[in-house]
């Protein structure tokens, strides 16, 4: 993604809620017949509904996380289901519950950081050569070796490390632990959704593994939200692919849309447009013209007095404040004006800027930059009189910005032959 984004815990929010959920429904007793028959089906419903999403948009590597968790649970429901009816384990039950323990956190930690890079068909190609290869490897072992494979898998290797509580083999924890580590850089470096989901996911893996056996519920209802959190994380980012915009961070166009289809009878709209943006982007580059659309958007986003701030498009920007009239939306406006204008953008001499990376850190705040100082202009419309509908609304606000541009910039007018006023460096003209 083009823009740096923070970590946050609205990312986890949802995965996290559907692990604790998970977690609870698992350690029930029992389940009745209605949720019982659901677990049974939705694993597998969710494999085909995830992977349709992974197909509609491109997602290869959510597609082999969901293809590996259900694959481990495919294959320890069976054994599962012949303990439970008939309190005893299938012969190769505890070999195939060990190299799952091992086989999964591995798996899942290299397809959840193996980015997309090249092809669709290549991408899946690719991953499905790993996991098979990986696969046959596993099950001729297992068929060849069953019994010095088992040993080697449940030797203790470290007794300082033993304890009860710890209930896999002594390898899973490690590849546990790589996995772990390997998904937090991944989240840290690029704050998403998907990745938030993928590190939950893996402490859900971690819960359900011991408690295959011990809970009759458990594989079914963790696995099930696991797979969950991973398909909620594709459609939650195809949401923000439709409705926000990437290089600001705002809601789109398509988000302002879908609110100004329900907003009630009162409401205010402005629309803000950076002063002389074409000037500036064909001076400084486009580079540098994207830093004031973030920096613009930054300031717009923290607008008080119950308003949003979306991105139009180009250079323009909208405010809407549901409920409310000019008079009080007047002073957020014009705060968010000055905040703008107050802000110094330093822009250094690209020439001049070392290409080494450590002493470019070394000389940051010894070179030369040049400030340049950002304004933009605001024109609000109110719902009343003539403007009805948002779209006339919109257009009033559209008619008080060239108004504020004629006015000469760096201002806020709005619509209406009553209501002419124009501020300007804190000042009504």
């Amino acid at each position: 993604m083009s823009r740096a984004v923070s970590p946050r815990f609205n990312h986890f929010v949802a995965p996290l809620a559907l692990l604790v959920g998970g977690e609870v429904i698992a350690r029930q007793v029992s389940l009745n017949e209605f949720f019982t028959s659901l677990y049974n089906v939705l694993p597998t419903v969710l494999l085909l509904l995830g992977g349709a999403l992974c197909l509609m948009y491109g997602r290869i590597r959510e597609c082999f996380l969901l293809l590996c968790v259900y694959l481990v649970y495919f294959l320890l429901d069976t054994h599962a289901d012949h303990y439970r009816d008939h309190g005893r384990l299938l012969d190769d039950a505890a070999l195939t519950f060990h190299l799952c323990s091992l086989l999964l956190p591995l798996l899942y930690g290299l397809f959840g950081v193996w980015r997309e890079r090249s092809h669709l068909a290549q991408e899946g190609l690719a991953r499905a050569a790993v996991l098979f290869a990986v696969g046959i490897v596993a099950l001729a072992l297992a068929r060849r070796f069953p019994d010095a494979l088992h040993a080697w898998l449940v030797v203790i290797r470290w007794p300082a490390l033993q304890a009860d509580w710890l209930q896999l083999i002594q390898l899973a924890y490690p590849a546990f632990l790589a996995a772990l580590v390997l998904l937090t850089v991944q989240y840290l470096r690029q704050p998403r959704p998907s990745h938030a989901a993928q590190l939950v996911g893996l402490a859900g893996v971690l819960l359900l593994l011991p408690q295959t056996f011990s809970r009759g519920a458990a594989l079914n209802v963790l696995s099930s939200h696991v797979l969950l959190m991973l398909v909620a994380a594709i459609a939650h980012e195809a949401y923000l692919m439709a409705f926000r915009d990437e290089l600001t961070g705002l809601p789109g166009r398509r988000a302002l849309n879908e609110r100004l289809q329900r907003l009630g009878r009162q409401y205010v709209v402005a629309m803000a447009d950076v002063d002389h943006f074409k000037r500036f982007n064909d001076t400084h580059g486009h580079d540098v013209g994207d830093q004031v659309l973030k920096m613009v958007a930054s300031r717009l986003r923290k607008i008080g007095g119950g308003g949003r701030a979306y991105r139009y498009g180009g250079e323009e920007f909208t405010l809407v404040f549901p409920g409310r009239s000019v008079e009080e939306c007047l002073p957020h406006l014009e705060a968010v004006r000055q905040s703008v204008e107050s802000y110094a953008l330093q822009l250094r001499d690209a020439s001049s800027r070392p290409k080494d990376d450590r002493q470019g850190r070394m000389a940051r705040g010894k070179t030369s930059a040049t400030q340049v100082s950002v304004t933009i202009s605001i024109g609000v419309a109110e719902r009343q009189g003539e403007q009805r509908v948002p779209g006339e609304v919109i257009k009033a606000a559209d008619q008080a910005l060239y108004s504020a541009k004629k006015a000469g910039r760096n201002c806020v007018r709005v619509h209406g032959s009553g209501r002419g006023a124009v501020r300007m460096n804190g000042h009504s003209h």
